[in-house]
């Protein structure tokens, strides 16, 4: 290391203004380096150390962003929480000017600041924690359709596209804390191509608190390819309204409560698609796995349902599906009634409630053990592929299921679980 390399860093930063705030960077980070207040998601440089697993699955590519900085006049974690959009790049003469001081000085200002990033791993090691980017594919399965990605936002040519409510239809039975809606938009004549597993943004009208425009929120897409109504260009969205926050603090959402209101002919302002990893295979006889809570559904309702159509049409011969569906209880289920519809020879489902009173709480990693005789074969298959969507604290068990699934058959788990991972055949999409 010379003393340029001492001195200066690449400080990793995200934009705040094509971040959607979909907490995926936060989710995989392992040095725990990216946090989030209510205005932005932002990485602390005393703890990043360049490993780049943020940087893949960012639906925006709003996290590959980098700033030459002084190591000891690094923006730092509050710097970032105020910002609307990235400072600029500073120049030689202003990095020089920056570093500037007494040299004894500056060498122990970056001792101690090189120190941070190890005592915080240090402390880490004391109780090790679960990791999701050590599981989740980044890479989508070899035999994925092509997908198209950020036609629409605040660094493309066209800022975003209107787009018209041509339903919204309550999927949840009545009830105060489980209200959720499937809204389908209607593009027009607007191209907006997307695919299963693939997700949108929102973009609220209004302000904020402080008088700015709100930030686009992020919904999974929960229509196959070739729209909600075959033939047209719509796609349709699984929409909770947002009570509280993920740690449980009351909270008004607002994209969720603005869309679950909305009227047919309503316009709305979108942008995107985006994600290019979370899509699903389509070579012959390939075999899905869905692992889901709540709004989690909305990719495996979108492959589900092109699979069904594909099925009816005669001209494809797909696998198993099996899907694991896991909620508070039976009426806070989205699609539970069409669920129960479709044939068991398409589809093997799978209920686990976790609050119906008078009976044990189940999860869906319990469902999954129970079915391990099932799941083991596919965990082996290389044609198999599994898909896990909802909240974050489900992930965790999921992926400690499928460990003791495979360990109990025989397998490997430290060979099996990186080559579901290679091989794009594990995606963990929560939130």
């Amino acid at each position: 290391m010379d003393a340029s390399d001492a001195l200066f860093i690449q400080q990793h930063l995200i934009d705040p203004e094509i971040c959607i705030r979909c907490n995926t960077c936060e989710s995989v980070c392992p040095q725990k380096a990216i946090t989030h207040d209510a205005n932005n998601y932002v990485v602390s440089a005393a703890l990043c150390n360049l490993c780049m697993a943020c940087v893949p699955p960012c639906p925006t590519g709003s996290i590959d962003n980098w700033r030459k900085m002084p190591r000891v006049r690094a923006y730092t974690v509050e710097d970032q929480f105020g910002w609307e959009s990235l400072p600029a790049e500073l120049s030689e003469s202003e990095l020089v000017e920056a570093a500037g001081g007494d040299a004894a000085a500056v060498v122990a200002e970056v001792q101690t600041a090189a120190q941070a990033p190890e005592a915080a791993a240090a402390s880490q090691a004391l109780e090790p924690q679960f990791n999701s980017a050590e599981y989740g594919a980044l890479v989508p399965p070899w035999s994925a359709a092509h997908a198209f990605t950020n036609l629409y936002g605040p660094k493309s040519p066209q800022k975003s596209v209107e787009a018209t409510v041509a339903g919204n239809v309550r999927v949840t039975e009545v009830g105060k804390d489980y209200d959720t809606h499937h809204i389908v938009l209607d593009f027009g004549s607007t191209p907006f191509p997307v695919l299963e597993g693939q997700s949108l943004g929102i973009v609220p009208p209004g302000t904020d608190a402080k008088g700015r425009p709100h930030h686009a929120r992020q919904y999974s897409i929960a229509s196959p390819r070739n729209g909600e109504r075959p033939g047209y260009n719509n796609v349709s969205l699984t929409i909770k309204r947002v009570l509280e926050d993920h740690q449980g603090q009351p909270v008004r959402g607002v994209a969720s409560n603005y869309m679950c209101d909305l009227q047919v002919g309503d316009k709305v302002q979108v942008i995107g698609p985006f994600g290019a990893s979370f899509l699903m295979p389509n070579h012959p006889k390939s075999h899905i796995v869905m692992i889901c809570t709540g709004t989690g559904s909305a990719p495996m309702r979108a492959m589900t349902e092109w699979r069904r159509r594909l099925r009816k049409s005669g001209k494809f011969e797909g696998g198993r599906l099996m899907l694991f569906f896991g909620a508070r209880t039976r009426e806070e289920l989205p699609y539970f009634g069409p669920l129960q519809s479709l044939p068991k020879d398409f589809i093997d489902t799978h209920f686990a409630f976790s609050r119906t009173p008078g009976q044990p709480r189940k999860y869906v990693q319990n469902a999954m053990r129970e079915r391990a005789a099932d799941l083991a074969p596919l965990l082996a298959d290389p044609n198999a592929y599994f898909y896990v969507c909802g909240l974050k604290a489900m992930e965790e068990g999921v992926v400690l299921a499928l460990k003791d699934i495979a360990t109990q058959a025989g397998m490997d788990w430290d060979a099996v679980g990186p080559a579901l991972k290679r091989d794009g055949r594990l995606h963990l999409e929560t939130y």
